[in-house]
C-alpha cells in the first residue's frame, strides 16, 4: 500500500465558490485518504493549486486530428490507429484531463485502449466508450457500421454495443458536417425510433449521448430521454443557424438534460471578426442559460485541428462565449461533467473515498484558466504524471 500526502497548497474541491481552508490531502493507492489531515510522506507543495482532474465529454480516440479525409482515416490500419491512439492517451493525461468519453468509432478498438489503459499497460485517462453510433442508412458517420432503419435493426446495433462492453450508446439525432450524404440540419430518426432507442439503451443500463445539430434532432432527442446534447448547434432545415427554439430549452431543464456544446480551442476564431458570430452564440448561451440549461466542457477531439490534449486551452474560449465565471467553467469540467456522465460517486470532486484524479498548477485557476495549460503535476488515480521536458 503506497501513501502520499501533498502538502501546503492550495485547494479547490471541484464545488465551492472558493478555496478549501485545508492546505493537504493524502492519497493511499487509488483514492483519496483524508483532506486536510497530515499523513506520512508529506511532499511540500508550496504555490502550487490542486484542482480535480479534468473530463473531456465528447472526444474520438481513433481520429486522427491531422487527417481532414475520411477515406484517409478510413485507410489506417488497426496498428495504426493504436499506435497513435496510445500517444494520444498519454498527451491527455499529462495534460491533466483524468477522464474522457469517447463517442464514437467503427471497430471498438477505443474499448480496448480503454481497457489497457485501467489494466495499467499504457498511460492515458479513464475512458467511457460508445462504440458505433446508431444512425440511419448513408446517415452521419454510416461507415463506422451502426446503420439502423427500423426497430429491429435498431435493436440489433445497440445489442451489439452491449455485446462488446460499452459504456454508454451514441446516437446519431441529426446528419453532420463530415458525412456528404447527410444533412446536419435534419433530423435521422422519427420521434418514436428515438424514442424506443433510448429506452432499449436504459433497459440495459446504458445512457444515451445524441448528437444534434438541427432544431428538429435536439426536440426529439430531449423528449426520446437522452442524458446529454452533443453540439446543440440550433441548426434549422436548410442548415442555418437559428434561434433556440425556448419550449425545448426549458424542456431539457425539466428533464435535466445536459448540453455538451463542443467548444474546442480552434473557437477562439470566432472572438474576432465583426463580432457577428461571437454575439450571437452568446445570445445563445445566455437564454439556454436562463431556461435552467446545464452544460459541461467537450471539444470533439479528433476531427480535423481539434488534439485531444487541448481541453485546458479550450475552457478559456468556452468561458467567454458561455458567459462563464471560471470557477463555472472549472465546474463544467469536472464536477458537473461528472454528474453528467454517471461517475460523481467516484470522481470529478476533491474528497475522501474519491479516485485520486488531481490536477497541480502554478497560479490561481479561479481567476485565470490560462494557468491550467502548463501542469506541474498530474495524478490519475493515483498515478503520477509529469510532463516530459
Amino acid at each position: 500500500m503506497s501513501s502520499t500526502t501533498y502538502t501546503n497548497l492550495r485547494i479547490w474541491d471541484g464545488l465551492s465558490p472558493g478555496y478549501s481552508e485545508a492546505v493537504s490531502l493524502t492519497v493511499v493507492d487509488q483514492q483519496i485518504s483524508s483532506v486536510g489531515e497530515r499523513g506520512p510522506n508529506a511532499r511540500d507543495m508550496s504555490g502550487l493549486t490542486v484542482v480535480p482532474g479534468l473530463i473531456d465529454a465528447h472526444v474520438h480516440m481513433t481520429l486522427d486530428p491531422f487527417i481532414a479525409s475520411v477515406s484517409e482515416q478510413l485507410a489506417q490500419s488497426a496498428e495504426q490507429i493504436q499506435s497513435k491512439m496510445d500517444v494520444r492517451a498519454s498527451e491527455m493525461v499529462r495534460a491533466g484531463i483524468t477522464t474522457a468519453r469517447d463517442l464514437g468509432g467503427g471497430e471498438w478498438l477505443e474499448l480496448g485502449l480503454r481497457d489497457r489503459i485501467q489494466s495499467g499497460e499504457v498511460e492515458g485517462p479513464r475512458l467511457l466508450c460508445a462504440g458505433q453510433p446508431l444512425t440511419s442508412p448513408d446517415g452521419h458517420c454510416h461507415f463506422w457500421g451502426g446503420v439502423a432503419s427500423n426497430k429491429n435493426e435498431i435493436k440489433d446495433v445497440i445489442d451489439r454495443q452491449q455485446s462488446h462492453g460499452v459504456d454508454l450508446v451514441k446516437i446519431m439525432a441529426t446528419g453532420g458536417m463530415y458525412t456528404k450524404a447527410s444533412h446536419p440540419g435534419r433530423a435521422q430518426f422519427s420521434q418514436q425510433q428515438m424514442s424506443y432507442a433510448v429506452s432499449l439503451a436504459k433497459e440495459l443500463g446504458l445512457s444515451v449521448a445524441a448528437h444534434c445539430h438541427g432544431t428538429e434532432g435536439i426536440e426529439r432527442a430531449v423528449k426520446a430521454g437522452v442524458a446529454t446534447v452533443e453540439h446543440c448547434s440550433w441548426l434549422n432545415r436548410d442548415g442555418r443557424r437559428s434561434q433556440c427554439k425556448r419550449n425545448v430549452t426549458r424542456e431539457m431543464a425539466r428533464r435535466g438534460t445536459w448540453v455538451s456544446p463542443t467548444v474546442n480551442a480552434g473557437w477562439s476564431r470566432f472572438l474576432g471578426g465583426d463580432g457577428k458570430f461571437k454575439e450571437s452564440l452568446q445570445d445563445t448561451f445566455t437564454k439556454m442559460r436562463k431556461d435552467g440549461v446545464r452544460f459541461i466542457a467537450s471539444t470533439d477531439a479528433g476531427i480535423p485541428n481539434v488534439r485531444h490534449h487541448e481541453l485546458a486551452a479550450a475552457l478559456k474560449v468556452f468561458s467567454e462565449l458561455a458567459g462563464f465565471t471560471p470557477v463555472e467553467t472549472l465546474r463544467s469540467a469536472t464536477s458537473d461533467s461528472a454528474i453528467a456522465l454517471g461517475i460523481e460517486k467516484c470522481t470529478g470532486t476533491i474528497g475522501v473515498g474519491k479516485f485520486a484524479d488531481l490536477l497541480f498548477v502554478e497560479g490561481d485557476p479561479l481567476t485565470d484558466l490560462t494557468v491550467l495549460q502548463k501542469p506541474a503535476l498530474v495524478v490519475a488515480r493515483g498515478q503520477e504524471y509529469t510532463n516530459r521536458s
